[in-house]
């Protein structure tokens, strides 16, 4: 009997049914809820209704849960893989669905400065997916390598720094963060920083997120397919 350490979840999942899945879902929703700090096998166990033990079955560490998670959420762009034949369109695809998932859960970012990322199998996946559509492109595998960390990081700097309050706040609160960032700038000097001023009437209203991925995105875009066309005119004729 677990009643005890029963939850509204535990209670659905029998320690005999216990899953590989179902131990990285609740993981991710207590990620999503408290950060990877308040993940530990005892927390888990204490959630899913059964004892650490348990967990130890499926992994063998807190390392190998994370990078269980990282694995299970990775495996979403994957799973929406298109034929669209065109590769910018594919690599765009993918980068899109990156964002999102970013989106949904900003934890991953940290996740994957923390976990060896090769012992992740949909990273090496999408790595390895990746650098055919950037061959596809022009790009040489070593080119292809560059370009591809250099979108995984601009994708996580994209989520991270999007201009939104920090935590979840009612509409009043929201607004009233939002008048303190104006503020901060029309405290500068008009004199010298005359297009913050202007800058900073647009933290008058809510910022369109959806709109702000989609320029960030194409804005990293534009680079890689600017250094495809390059590399397509410098390279070498085909007999």
């Amino acid at each position: 009997m677990h009643s005890s350490a029963c939850t509204s979840y535990s209670c659905q999942v029998a320690p005999e049914k216990l899953s590989r899945e179902s131990v990285v879902e609740r993981a991710i929703d207590l990620i999503d809820a408290e950060g990877l700090e308040a993940v530990t096998v005892r927390r888990l166990a204490q959630l899913l209704g059964v004892t650490p033990m348990a967990l130890y079955w499926h992994f063998k560490n807190k390392d190998e849960l994370l990078a269980g998670v990282a694995d299970h959420l990775l495996a979403q762009i994957l799973a929406e893989v298109t034929d669209e034949p065109a590769w910018h369109v594919q690599v765009r695809g993918v980068v899109e669905r990156l964002v999102a998932l970013l989106d949904r859960h900003p934890a991953l970012a940290t996740l994957l400065h923390t976990v060896d990322k090769h012992r992740v199998d949909s990273f090496n996946v999408a790595t390895n997916m990746a650098l055919d559509l950037l061959r596809r492109g022009g790009f040489t595998v070593q080119e292809g390598f560059l370009v591809s960390s250099y979108l995984l990081s601009g994708v996580i700097g994209l989520v991270g720094g999007a201009p939104v309050c920090p935590t979840p706040l009612s509409p009043a609160e929201a607004r009233e963060w939002r008048r303190r960032k104006r503020l901060e700038l029309e405290n500068l000097s008009a004199e010298r920083f005359p297009l913050l001023m202007e800058f900073a009437k647009t933290w008058e209203d809510e910022t369109d997120v959806a709109a702000y991925y989609r320029y960030g995105v194409d804005l990293l875009m534009a680079g890689v397919e600017t250094m495809a066309a390059r590399a397509r005119r410098t390279e070498p004729p085909r007999d």
